[in-house]
């Protein structure tokens, strides 16, 4: 008896020596880092969580064992003190481990949707230069000069040169400074004014389906001139055909860009 109340008096001095060593150490990392040593608190864990099990170690192994049950106790309590530690870093890595993982994924992510974005850009921007290309082409053709061409005696525009005209009125959506002067023409088969209302005719059907279009009529420069303009001097069939026609150019809303 007198053994076990001497092993728990030299544990209790031993367990009281250990917190006081502890204190001073907590102590000495709470006044600051001036040495560079690690924030108060990290290590001091660790530290305090071996010494708990040191000294529940000694206590228990006095109790049982006596003195050298205290030493014994002593160390099995710090192996058991330090492996609690152990476990909660290990739990703490872990924890860091997964933010980070979390943190790689989002960026993985939002990589594989800016490479989606950067397609979808150059895309657009192919399509632009293939628009401003048939834009361009469009815009030197209606400068040249399109011509409408009908069938004998008719003003009924064909579907060939309706496809013709959707084109014209997306070129002027796209370029609003622009007017179109349009002119009608007419074989030289029957007489001068059934020739020159057959070409008004034209004209208007041309200046309506465009107006029909999305086109502004105040951007529209209407006029005819019948049988009086014939493409060539010589009339054949073929030279009828061609005279049966609409000419639509491109003008500038101040200056003629076109010419004849």
């Amino acid at each position: 008896m007198k053994k076990q109340i001497i092993s728990v008096l030299i544990a209790s001095a031993l367990l009281t020596s250990s917190f006081a060593h502890s204190a001073q150490d907590n102590s000495n990392l709470d006044s600051g880092n001036l040495d560079g040593s690690a924030p108060a608190g990290v290590e001091a864990s660790s530290d305090t969580e071996a010494l708990i099990g040191v000294g529940s170690g000694i206590v228990l192994g006095a109790v049982v064992g006596g003195p050298v049950g205290a030493i014994i106790g002593a160390f099995t309590g710090g192996m058991i003190g330090q492996a609690v530690a152990d476990d909660s870093e290990i739990k703490t890595q872990h924890a860091l481990l997964a933010e980070q993982e979390q943190q790689l994924a989002m960026l993985n992510q939002q990589n594989r949707e800016f490479e989606q974005v950067s397609e979808q850009y150059n895309h657009a921007q192919r399509e632009l230069a293939q628009l401003k290309q048939h834009q361009q082409a469009g815009l030197e053709e209606l400068a040249l000069g399109l011509n409408v061409q009908f069938k004998t005696g008719s003003s009924v525009i064909e579907p060939h040169f309706q496809s013709q005209l959707n084109d014209v009125a997306d070129l002027m959506s796209l370029s609003p400074e622009l007017t179109l002067d349009l002119t009608g023409y007419a074989d030289r088969r029957g007489d001068s004014s059934y020739n020159q209302a057959l070409s008004e005719q034209r004209v208007a059907e041309v200046s309506r389906y465009l107006v029909k279009q999305g086109v502004d009529e105040a951007r529209l420069n209407a006029k005819a001139y019948g049988a009086s303009a014939p493409v060539k001097d010589e009339q054949s069939f073929e030279n009828d055909f061609f005279d049966r026609r609409v000419t639509i150019q491109l003008f500038n809303a101040d200056t003629a860009i076109a010419a004849n």
